[in-house]
């Protein structure tokens, strides 16, 4: 299997280094010449919107998504467009920041009604496409791995994703392939090839064995248990040549002095991507 030769569509989702600001962020993609970053919102909120627009293009950096909206179901009408609400904001701060790509984690259901939660995410996207088509942005579905339904998702698996995301335009929606959600899906290269040209994103990193936290147990890439490399032959096999996003929650890489942090993954990437 081809294995990347260069840097250019590295990508440093923000939360891979959570203790340093967006400005340090920036700053330290910049030493160690990765060109692209995805900033999270909270820390765009922290540095405000027009700074963090301003670090991130006198930088020369590329802005592959920003992460990250959704979070639909909620229990009330009221709650509902306050989520609505907010998800027009990200796709402003989105357009601001020259991120082409909302990444959509879909939220949880406000109770046990998981059918309902899902039409409520549905409907969310279908009263979100008009912002998002006039400000420029697409919208990424991410699927997350079915441990995090009662919490964070509904929509658990890529083929749901598709399924989703095919009930609207192409061009307006498509799809996030994050290898730590997906990679045990019997059916993941078939669902990736059938996502074709509505992959978004491709985010890496690795599911270690055994897992040492449901969120934060994310491992650099090489220390788990996916096929990195052949999952990234298959996305781009589908059409995507974009930016591809280490995405990493782990106390022990947090607690890592960040430009250790990006040394590591720009060896890793290299030798397992």
């Amino acid at each position: 299997m081809e294995k990347l030769q260069n840097f250019d569509r590295l990508s440093l989702n923000q939360i891979t280094t959570d203790r340093w600001s967006l400005r340090e962020a920036v700053e330290g993609s910049v030493r160690a010449g990765i060109p692209w970053i995805a900033p999270w919102r909270n820390k765009v909120a922290e540095a405000g919107l027009a700074e963090s627009r301003r670090y991130i293009r006198d930088a020369g950096l590329q802005v592959s998504s920003l992460c990250r909206g959704g979070y639909f179901p909620a229990a009330t009408a009221a709650g509902r467009q306050e989520r609505l609400d907010d998800n027009r904001r990200a796709v402003e701060e989105a357009a601001e920041l020259g991120a082409e790509v909302l990444v959509l984690v879909c939220g949880p259901s406000a109770d046990k009604d998981i059918a309902t939660a899902r039409q409520y995410v549905e409907e969310g996207i279908e009263q979100l496409i008009p912002h998002a088509r006039a400000h420029g942005v697409k919208l990424g579905i991410e699927p997350l791995h079915p441990m995090y339904a009662a919490e964070r998702s509904v929509i658990v698996t890529l083929g749901q994703a598709n399924t989703l995301a095919e009930k609207f335009n192409a061009e307006d929606v498509g799809v996030v392939v994050d290898v730590f959600h997906v990679w045990w899906d019997p059916n993941l290269y078939s669902e990736i090839a059938r996502a074709g040209d509505r992959i978004r994103g491709f985010h890496v990193s690795d599911w270690l064995v055994p897992v040492p936290d449901l969120l934060l147990g994310r491992g650099m890439m090489g220390d788990g248990v996916i096929e990195l490399r052949r999952i990234r032959q298959a996305v781009e096999a589908a059409g995507y040549n974009g930016p591809i996003e280490v995405e990493i929650f782990n106390q022990a890489i947090w607690d890592t002095p960040g430009d250790e942090v990006l040394a590591l993954m720009k060896d890793r990437y290299l030798e397992h991507c």
